[in-house]
Order: C-alpha cells, then structure tokens, then sequence
C-alpha cells in the first residue's frame, strides 16, 4: 500500500499511542498521532484525514464531545477505541455518530481490518491499493480486506504463490520449498481449501488457477 492515506491516532497513553503509531505505519499509513481533545478538533478542522481512530477517555475533555464537535463538520468515519465495554456507551458513541467502535485492549489484526473495511465505505483507497486482491501482515493474509482463516501450511501456500503472483509455480517447486508438504495430493488437498475459503471455483477458478500438468498460479 502506498503511503497516501492518512489517518489521525487520538490516545493520550503514550505507550498505547506509540505501538498503534508504529504497527499501522508498518501498514504503510500515514499516522499523526495526538493526546488531546483540543488538538484532534483542531487537527480534523485544518486537515483532511482518511479515518480518526479517537480514544474515549481524554485529558482535557471527554471523547464523547470530541466525537459529536468533528461529525457536526466533516464525515470523516471514527474508530472508537474505549475500556468502557458496556451497551450504553457503545450505544451512544454510535448515537454521536461514530462508525465503529472497538474494547480495549486492541486486537491490532482487527483493528486494522476494520480501518479497511471503513476506508472500503469512503472509498478512501486508491485504484492502485484496491487492486490489492491479496495483502499479507505479519503472519495474517487479507483477501479484499477480509482476515482469511487458514492453517499454517496454507498460510505458507497461499504466501508464496502472492509473493509469486501471476508467475506459474511447479507443483515440484512449492512441495520442495515447503517442508510440511508431503507429497502432490497434499499439496493439491490444501489448493482445494485455499480456494473455498476464497470462494474461488476450481474448474473456473479466479484467482487460484491450475496449469494443468505444472503447477499453479494466482492472478490478482
């Protein structure tokens, strides 16, 4: 992803703002990360940010007013983050007008899955970065923004052949890198489930395309 959506971080525990600063950085966005209400509001008014990720509790005032202060100005979405875990808070963060709303302590995984999804509604993605069938984080792989639930040999499968897209990998090449693979047929078992859980049909795959009698490719 291009360094080209920014985003603006409100969370005045500065050990909790560094490591969201520094994973979603490691994302490729661009992050200015604040502590106070008084500055996010003015932040939000003389800049444009793609998404607010905006903690509750604040220094200087409640995040509540912060929340309601930017939505009465700008349509940016809000992520907000909060230990309060009850109904009648997430109720009325959404009331205010927040477009997401996530418990401490963060999942980062989720997080920045869900900063996808709500940069998908805004269409505040580039053409480039849309095209992006497939994204791999760490030890995670996105398939059109969505966290894929794979195995850990499908996981390496499937990585391998994104770090290889639209290049055809013999059947003798990815069983030779991959250790846990045994043989063909199980390589070829773990192709068939790769594909179901991206929805691609084997006959008339996609993404996850056969050449038959080499091996495999993945199109993107």
């Amino acid at each position: 992803m291009q360094q080209s959506t920014n985003i603006l971080l409100v969370e005045d525990d500065e050990f909790a703002s560094e490591i969201l600063f520094d994973y979603l950085s490691d994302c490729g966005f661009h992050v200015k990360a604040t502590f106070t209400a008084t500055d996010c509001i003015s932040l939000v008014q003389h800049n444009d940010y793609a998404l607010v990720i905006l903690d509750i509790n604040l220094p200087d005032f409640n995040g509540f007013e912060v929340l309601k202060s930017i939505k009465k100005h700008k349509s940016v979405p809000i992520i907000i983050t909060s230990a309060y875990s009850d109904t009648k808070s997430k109720v009325l963060a959404f009331k205010y007008g927040a477009n997401d709303y996530m418990v401490k302590p963060l999942d980062l995984e989720e997080l920045e899955a869900r900063i996808w999804v709500q940069l998908s509604k805004t269409s505040q993605i580039t053409t480039e970065e849309k095209k992006e069938t497939f994204k791999i984080y760490d030890e995670t792989i996105f398939f059109k923004q969505e966290k894929l639930n794979l195995t850990t040999i499908e996981f390496e499968i499937l990585a391998l052949l994104i770090q290889n897209k639209n290049k055809v990998l013999k059947r003798e090449e990815l069983v030779h890198s991959l250790s846990s693979l045994s043989s063909h047929r199980s390589l070829d078992n773990h192709i068939k489930n790769i594909r179901k859980k991206i929805g691609d049909n084997g006959n008339k795959a996609h993404y996850l395309k056969t050449e038959y009698g080499v091996g495999y490719t993945l199109t993107t």
